[in-house]
């Protein structure tokens, strides 16, 4: 069963595509919302379209300001300045989207990325 996800402005061609090779449906900001909207806006925007957030964005992964129990699942992205780490922060995503294949595995949960590392915060 195929995901959904809604991606930020700032994710790349090469998340969007790696996901939908995998036969994902990627959702792209730009095609819903004007790219430069505000945090919030974005992620109601996931939210309405019953999508899991991707994005670069830092804030995001701050559970006091989005805490994971009220979002159907934010996947956050940990590059930092370092776009190189993508292919392998991309290669563990989709390890695990392989073994958690449902929508329901990612509710109410953010999923911070890092290369050698998933970390997962309710």
């Amino acid at each position: 069963m195929p995901l959904r996800f809604f991606t930020d402005h700032c994710v790349g061609n090469t998340v969007i595509q790696t996901l939908r090779a995998a036969g994902h449906e990627v959702l792209i900001l730009q095609e819903h919302i004007p790219p430069d909207s505000d945090d919030p806006i974005v992620i109601a925007k996931a939210q309405e379209l019953e999508a899991l957030l991707v994005s670069l964005n830092g804030d995001f992964a701050d559970i006091v300001r989005y805490p994971p129990s009220s979002y159907k699942g934010i996947i956050a992205l940990q590059v930092k300045d370092h776009p190189e780490v993508t292919p392998k922060l991309m290669q563990r995503l989709m390890i695990y989207l392989s073994t958690h294949p449902g929508m329901s595995d990612y509710e109410g949960q953010l999923f911070v990325v890092e290369a050698h590392r998933i970390r997962i915060r309710r």
